[in-house]
């Protein structure tokens, strides 16, 4: 029997699950227009689910200051995202609908998401497109000039609007138009290249922020009635993975260290569809989209060993092992399943390319179908990103693919209200622990930042400032100064170690121990050995790392420093949440617990929860927190894609 956390309230409604969010919103408390405007709230982070928060918020009246690690929100991570994003729109008309949505994403999540969540989720999602059209974000439009959609995997349905390749880019401009609208009416405050330090907390609700400034190297303080985090995952703990060089783990992990649970840190996606390792001299590793899927077809030499050119090995002696082994989704099966698959093929030897670390993705079949011209049409920047970076043509050659660290379904634990377990304090989009589950279906990834942003907090946010009492704090509060006391011992302790190696170089040292204990597949005794190897690289950063430079400037080296320190105490959690979990639930695989198949087998009598640990000092076991998953529309079965 799991036991549920007293600490752990969910706040999910009850009743009948079309129904929870309508009555959810009509319970909560309402502010009056004419007050809104009394409210301050600062929003960290201007990616897809910043920036339409920042937009949303200051469009219904509130004072909003926004804080971006780039020099401009434009420049979020969330433009990387390339093919899609979903909703259950049904325009082609091939049966799909909330329900299925909300099903597919809770059976895709391998049935470690909370079903209210999931159904919100799925309910929005159409007022997004709704949303995003009329900003004029140019989606893929069909013959006739209707949204045109696509396949992503784990679903039999053609539910993801696209605009090319660059969806990503095309509705973070949307977002960007309206924060900046806002921006310009006044509403908003921009603070670009500021990074957050802590979160500062006052008679225990969130009411403020430490920044500093990437520029000038000034620390600053910003007083608000709530704080918003929408900071992304925490993917680079691996160091080479599909994410931007900046995105880091900082913002949530010191709001963790002030109070706010995290959860599912070991549910790290591994995307099967990116540019295999070329060398150890790759800081990061290049995603190519899972629409790709769509038209490709995945397949290995039947031969291990074979490693002819494509173009040398004959159809029948070619191994299209999706299709072969889940021929119901083919090549479109969920993430973690093809890159299980991929490793597992890898491993046995079929491998191709100079590394043997690698699979083909084929077009050769989508050419000849439907001409170069319509392939080109709709995957022609990926393809020329391809091609820039391999030196190879993909409308002549199959492209080489292989998995790569991605997505983090992990992250700061949240109510149904996202409100993390300090008050005052929301989690929007990645940084949150999702509705995604233990794996998140491909294109859902802007559905979320999207739907937190524009279509839950603003709701919600409203609920928390109507319904406690907030007195006014200034910067001058105790609370703030005692933060940023504690950020420049921080920085000055860094400045001081004077070591021999650099920050950098630990960090590859910590993301070979996470990819080779922690990635695709983990077991008892190799995270074992990844948790020791995590503390000794954490003391060697703190007695031998050598930071150039000093604090009051800028000065880029300290800044990953900071980071990296960051990811050696973050990994440390991210390895024993999975060294305690011992099942396999989607993209967090247990060998020792497997079907026959080789397929993730869960364990539902004892972890059919969410895990959410809560800090306790540096160097002293976290406590673990256990939220109950209920399933009362999506039965409990074990996942199949044959």
């Amino acid at each position: 029997m799991i036991q549920a956390s007293p600490r752990l309230d969910s706040k999910c409604p009850t009743g009948p699950i079309a129904e929870r969010w309508d009555k959810h919103r009509f319970d909560l408390k309402l502010v009056n227009p004419a007050n809104k405007r009394k409210f301050d709230i600062i929003v960290v982070g201007t990616g897809l689910a910043g920036a339409s928060a920042a937009a949303s918020l200051a469009e219904l009246g509130y004072d909003v200051k926004a804080f971006c690690i780039q020099d401009s929100p434009r420049r979020a991570h969330s433009i990387a995202a390339q093919g899609g994003i979903n909703a259950a729109k049904n325009y082609p008309n091939d049966g799909d609908s909330v329900y299925r949505l909300f099903y597919d994403t809770v059976k895709g999540g391998d049935f470690r998401a909370r079903e209210s969540n999931v159904h919100r989720l799925a309910e929005v999602s159409n007022s997004i497109i709704d949303q995003c059209v009329a900003q004029g974000v140019p989606f893929a439009r069909d013959y006739g000039g209707l949204l045109d959609n696509r396949s992503f995997g784990g679903a039999q349905v053609s539910r993801t609007f696209y605009a090319r390749g660059q969806t990503g880019q095309q509705l973070l401009l949307g977002a960007y138009g309206a924060l900046m609208r806002q921006v310009g009416s006044g509403k908003v405050q921009m603070f670009p290249r500021r990074e957050m330090l802590d979160v500062v907390v006052v008679d225990g609700v969130a009411r403020g922020i430490v920044v500093k400034n990437l520029v000038t190297g000034e620390y600053e303080r910003h007083a608000a009635h709530a704080v918003l985090l929408c900071t992304g995952g925490y993917g680079n703990a691996f160091y080479l993975s599909t994410n931007a060089k900046a995105c880091n783990v900082t913002a949530a992990w010191r709001a963790h260290k002030r109070g706010a649970f995290f959860a599912n840190p070991c549910f790290t996606q591994i995307h099967p569809t990116c540019i295999p390792v070329a060398g150890d001299h790759q800081s990061k590793l290049t995603l190519m989209s899972e629409s790709l899927r769509n038209d490709g077809r995945v397949w290995v030499p039947r031969k291990d060993g074979d490693r002819r050119p494509a173009s040398e090995i004959p159809e029948s002696e070619r191994d299209y092992y999706l299709e072969r082994r889940y021929p119901s989704f083919g090549n479109l099966v969920p993430r973690d399943v093809a890159s299980r698959a991929a490793k597992e093929r890898c491993d046995a030897g079929y491998g191709v390319g100079a590394s043997g670390q690698a699979v083909f993705l084929d077009f050769l079949d989508a050419i000849e179908r439907d001409g170069e011209d319509a392939i080109r049409a709709k995957y022609g920047n990926l393809f020329q990103m391809y091609e820039k970076i391999t030196d190879e043509n993909p409308y002549r050659t199959p492209m080489r693919i292989y998995p790569a660290v991605h997505y983090t379904m992990g992250g700061l634990w949240v109510d149904y209200n996202l409100e993390s377990t300090i008050p005052g304090l929301f989690v929007l989009g990645e940084a949150n622990f999702s509705d995604h589950g233990a794996n998140r279906l491909g294109a859902s990834a802007l559905m979320q930042g999207l739907a937190d942003g524009y279509f839950v907090a603003p709701y919600t946010v409203g609920g928390h400032l109507a319904g406690r009492a907030l007195p006014e704090v200034d910067t001058e509060n105790p609370a703030f100064r005692e933060a940023e006391l504690a950020c420049r011992e921080r920085t000055d302790r860094l400045l001081a170690v004077n070591g021999r190696r650099t920050a950098d170089s630990i960090h590859r040292d910590l993301g070979l121990a996470m990819w080779n204990h922690c990635g695709m597949a983990r077991n008892e005794s190799g995270l074992k050995t990844a948790l020791e190897r995590i503390r000794e690289l954490r003391v060697e950063f703190w007695e031998n790392v050598r930071v150039p430079g000093d604090g009051e400037h800028l000065n880029q080296a300290l800044e990953h420093a900071g980071r990296v320190a960051d990811f050696l105490e973050f990994a440390e959690l991210l390895a024993a949440d999975a060294l305690d979990r011992s099942e396999s639930c989607g993209g967090h695989f247990r060998e020792e617990s497997q079907t026959e198949e080789g397929e993730a087998l869960r364990d539902d009598k004892n972890f059919c929860h969410v895990s959410a640990w809560e800090w306790n000092g540096l160097d002293e076991p976290s406590t673990l927190h256990q939220e109950p998953l209920d399933f009362e529309h999506v039965k409990l079965t074990q996942r199949s894609y044959k």
